[in-house]
């Protein structure tokens, strides 16, 4: 189940880092000759696509199931970022269908979140479900590996004029093998349940339970005192979504909001316009950037994986407010440097590559804050909600960023200082609102965190 969720964020990681390394690319006048303005708002349209695939597509998780859109979302992305192959020329005709492309795709991935956040947290045992959501949202950044390597294969091996259009069908390649894969993936059972479905949630139930027992595992009866009484309602909407954000839960919808606003933001201005940096600052050949791409990934990488299991023991509240507090200070020194003019392409690597470390791993926090802390019935919508919020408030970064630049001929050395800075306050600014408006989920059942709306008899709620 992991390996076949999972795939979403390997997916994205990839098709992001295939267009932050083919920017240089795209801008040969041997490819489609586009100006850096006009690359960098690739990535804002195609997170635009994501905010419209994720509210489209959570309604309808919430609605019809998780197992459903699993594979509806991956046949969208795979449709639109094969059509992006086809782009013929960087005239207006082209430009529009190679932007309109873009968009399909991340709709595609942007409804991917939403089902797929809501099925790995409602499926994972409580004492793990940090590290495994975290750690799951981190294989972003083996995509990132992925795609870094097969660019830059293409890029040596192949004519600029065909190694673009490869290198954007590396995703679907991976995306068509999974669907096979993901065909055998159960529903979940708390869905189930909640839409009136009861014996086919005692039966996935009891196939799990089952194999976990052959697996030589005991599983301890659950005390009667965890039952709850549930009375399956008609599908909730958005309406209902906002009463809950609003009215009954306000301050965990603050704290999702600038957590996900936040790392969208930082991760979009930084990572979309990284190659462009390495060649215009530093000097780097745009052949050669995929492979200060490798390193910068590792980071993120790692950082989840390595300190994922901290946010079950040492808790939410600390792990997240210290990853997003520290993430912003490490930055704001780097900019420092950076404007000193004492790094070089091999230094300003490295430094990224500790600063987010801790960043991907409150990035990840970030969505599993989004979707653990509200009910069952509207879950996926919330988590489409606040990745709506965040790519909305993030989608304008790299063509701002990009603007700081300039030109790769004559980049502003002060200017993106200016815009480093305010990457690290708007990550110091999420770590201050964790510090105080995090919830102490780590161990806890979705049911004892958030009691479902459906519950007619339900345990004590959490308070936040």
């Amino acid at each position: 189940m992991i390996m076949a969720l999972g795939t979403a964020w390997i997916i994205d990681g990839l098709e992001i880092t295939v267009a932050g390394a083919l920017n240089p690319i795209l801008q040969d006048k041997a490819a489609l000759g586009m100006s850096v303005t006009e690359t960098g708002l690739i990535a804002t349209v195609y997170l635009v696509g994501q905010v419209v695939g994720a509210l489209v597509f959570g309604q309808i998780s919430d609605a019809l199931g998780r197992q459903k859109l699993f594979m509806l979302t991956l046949l969208v992305y795979l449709g639109g970022n094969a059509l992006t192959a086809l782009t013929w020329n960087g005239e207006v005709s082209g430009l529009v269908f190679l932007y309109l492309t873009r968009f399909i795709a991340g709709a595609g991935i942007g409804g991917e979140y939403a089902a797929i956040n809501s099925a790995i947290d409602e499926m994972m045992p409580a004492p793990y479900r940090g590290r495994v959501d975290i750690g799951v949202n981190g294989t972003y950044w083996a995509g990132s590996i992925i795609a870094t390597l097969g660019t830059y294969l293409l890029l040596d091996t192949m004519p600029i004029s065909w190694s673009w259009r490869v290198a954007f069908l590396i995703g679907p390649v991976l995306g068509i093998a999974i669907l096979f894969l993901r065909r055998h993936l159960p529903e979940s059972p708390r869905w189930l349940l909640m839409h009136g479905r009861e014996q086919e949630a005692e039966d996935n139930i009891a196939a799990i339970e089952r194999q976990v027992e052959e697996s030589g595992q005991h599983l301890a009866p659950v005390d009667d005192s965890k039952a709850i009484e549930v009375r399956p309602a008609p599908t909730q909407g958005y309406f209902t979504l906002a009463r809950v954000l609003f009215k009954t839960y306000p301050s965990r919808a603050a704290l999702a909001a600038t957590l996900m606003i936040t790392q969208s933001f930082l991760y979009n201005a930084i990572f979309f316009t990284y190659t462009t940096v390495l060649t215009a600052y530093y000097g780097v050949a745009a052949s050669n950037t995929p492979l200060y791409l490798i390193g910068f990934a590792l980071g993120n990488f790692i950082g989840p994986l390595a300190l994922g299991p901290l946010f079950d023991t040492w808790g939410r509240k600390k792990m997240i407010a210290g990853t997003y507090l520290l993430s912003g200070v490490l930055l704001a020194v780097t900019a420092v440097l950076f404007n000193a003019g004492v790094l070089n392409a091999v230094t300003q690597t490295i430094a990224w590559a500790v600063i987010f470390f801790f960043a991907s791993a409150g990035a990840s926090s970030g969505y599993l804050t989004a979707s653990e802390l509200f009910p069952m019935e509207v879950r996926a919508k919330a988590i489409a909600i606040f990745f709506a919020i965040a790519q909305l408030c993030g989608a304008g970064a790299p063509l701002l960023y990009s603007s700081l630049i300039g030109s790769l001929y004559d980049p502003s050395v002060t200017r993106l200082f200016i815009g480093y800075l305010l990457g690290a306050a708007v990550m110091v600014i999420g770590g201050v609102v964790a510090a105080f408006l995090a919830v102490d989920a780590e161990g806890k059942s979705l049911e004892d965190v958030t009691a479902p709306l459906s519950a007619v008899t339900s345990r004590p709620r959490a308070t936040g």
